[in-house]
């Protein structure tokens, strides 16, 4: 069969040569051959909560404290390694060193 100019499912424009919609995925066997049904993909009826979806996958946004919290703890890391490190390594290698 031809594909048609004119998604028959959805009215989307369909490029040449195309095998299934672009919009809403009608092929021949569901929505372009002359036996198919129109207008019923299998695709759910319920429509879709995306802010829902972003909180069940990453857990929501974090409250201004949780991120004021975590800032304070990288500053802490960060200026731990800046000068806790060299500090202790001057302690170390001045108490060691050969007199």
């Amino acid at each position: 069969m031809k594909t048609p100019e004119n998604c028959p499912n959805c009215g989307a424009d369909v490029p040449s040569g195309a095998r299934a919609c672009p919009e809403c995925g009608a092929d021949e066997k569901i929505g372009w051959a002359e036996d198919a049904e129109y207008g019923n993909l299998g695709i759910p009826e319920e429509s879709f909560d995306y802010d829902d979806y972003v909180k069940r996958e990453f857990g929501g946004e974090r409250s201004p404290e949780e991120k004021r919290g975590r800032k304070w703890r990288i500053t802490a890391i960060v200026l731990l390694v800046v000068f806790g490190f060299p500090a202790v390594y001057f302690v170390i290698t001045t108490l060691f060193a050969k007199r």
